[in-house]
């Protein structure tokens, strides 16, 4: 089963690499784009058949390792 995880920051959350990718885009002459958000993107495959418990054991790795949850947001895509 392939698992799609997206990681973001809590929106409140000060992204000074999402300003730094805006300002980069602003100076390469693509205007008129505002408030850049930047996050992560994790994809990975799982050996479970059932798909509430590959669910469940993807929770906990995000819990646990993949994700801040203090100041991120996660959200899980699963394949079968």
């Amino acid at each position: 089963m392939k698992a799609r995880i997206h990681i973001t920051l809590k929106s409140g959350v000060l992204d000074p690499q999402g300003k730094a990718i805006q300002s980069s885009l602003g100076a390469l002459g693509f205007n008129g784009i505002e408030n850049v958000r930047q996050g992560k993107y994790i994809e990975l495959d799982i050996s479970q058949d059932d798909q509430a418990k590959a669910r469940d054991q993807l929770i906990q790795m995000c819990e646990k390792l993949l994700a801040n949850t203090v100041i991120e947001n996660y959200t899980i895509d699963l394949e079968t």
